[in-house]
């Protein structure tokens, strides 16, 4: 690790350290807050890792999301929480890994379309056990975990992301998803095997985003296949990384605390009305941004060192 690395690294080391004192501010406006940016800033980032090199669109997100709240909320009365964490990372992992294998051979909306019907036909399958079996579309998660100690578990999750992402990219499965990324016909030339590297960072990404529904399931007290696989939560994740750029590791936060903190404004002021802001900010980003805020400013950048 070079000097300027590690200087890194203890900068997030304290970024991280100072944030986890947010609950001990006392304020549960700010602690609300600081729980949705958590928990978008992993989601959006676990995003990035897969769709930034490979340039795949998934909106599989919700799908993943609301498989770890399920799990949790279907064995919180027989098993410790710490052990559902890890059955629905693991459950995260396979449904990735059985969607890989079927579906990355696919490109370009193909992949999208059949990644945004995932959610819902989970959703579906979820609906209709529950209305045939258990008398109830929902179910309740009580736990004595408070609103403090989900903040802290997003953030270790965060900080694990943070830290994957890095092996990633300085590994050879990294370089492997840039050359695919950038043209998939000549990675397979050069003997890169284009569906299981995929088909691994997929895993990775779909395991953390089940293991973030698993740490919010208990804050709801209350889920439903409605709400658990909302696919409104797959393109926020999507706007989100794509606002501020998924070609750098920290790029997708620059995007989540903007569009949370708008998020949170329109829902409370306008509730019928965030499906239009979802569609507006898609394509504002798409037509005016498409390398995110990040990119933006370093092609600003390379032009001022040009001039200079």
């Amino acid at each position: 690790m070079s000097r300027r690395e590690a200087l890194v690294f203890a900068a997030v080391a304290a970024a991280f350290v100072l944030l986890a004192g947010l609950p001990l501010l006392g304020k549960p406006y700010w602690l609300t807050l600081g729980i949705s940016i958590a928990m978008y800033g992993v989601l959006a980032t676990s995003w990035a890792l897969f769709s930034g090199p490979t340039h795949y669109i998934s909106l599989a997100t919700a799908a993943f999301y609301g498989l770890g709240a399920y799990t949790v909320g279907a064995g919180i009365e027989s098993l410790p929480y710490v052990l559902l964490l890890l059955i629905a990372g693991a459950a995260g992992a396979l449904l990735a890994l059985a969607v890989g294998v079927a579906t990355l051979r696919l490109s370009g909306v193909y992949f999208v379309i059949f990644t945004l019907g995932l959610a819902e036909f989970i959703r579906q399958v979820v609906t209709w056990v529950q209305n045939n079996f258990t008398g109830s579309r929902g179910m309740y998660v009580l736990t004595d975990l408070k609103d403090q100690h989900i903040y802290w578990q997003l953030l270790a999750l965060g900080a694990l992301v943070a830290l994957i992402g890095w092996v990633v990219k300085r590994s050879r499965l990294g370089f492997a998803l840039r050359i695919i990324g950038n043209d998939e016909l000549v990675a397979a030339h050069v003997g890169i095997h284009s569906a299981r590297a995929k088909v691994a960072l997929f895993v990775i990404s779909g395991s953390i985003a089940a293991l973030t529904g698993a740490i919010m399931a208990p804050r709801f007290t209350y889920i439903e296949p409605a709400m658990a696989f909302s696919p409104d939560l797959s393109f926020q994740v999507v706007i989100m990384a794509l606002l501020g750029g998924v070609h750098r590791l920290w790029g997708p936060l620059v995007g989540v605390i903007p569009f949370t903190l708008l998020w949170e404004a329109i829902s409370a002021s306008f509730p019928t009305q965030t499906v239009l802001l979802l569609g507006v900010a898609f394509l504002l980003i798409v037509y005016f941004i498409p390398q995110g805020v990040v990119g933006l400013f370093e092609k600003l950048k390379r032009k001022g060192g040009d001039h200079a």
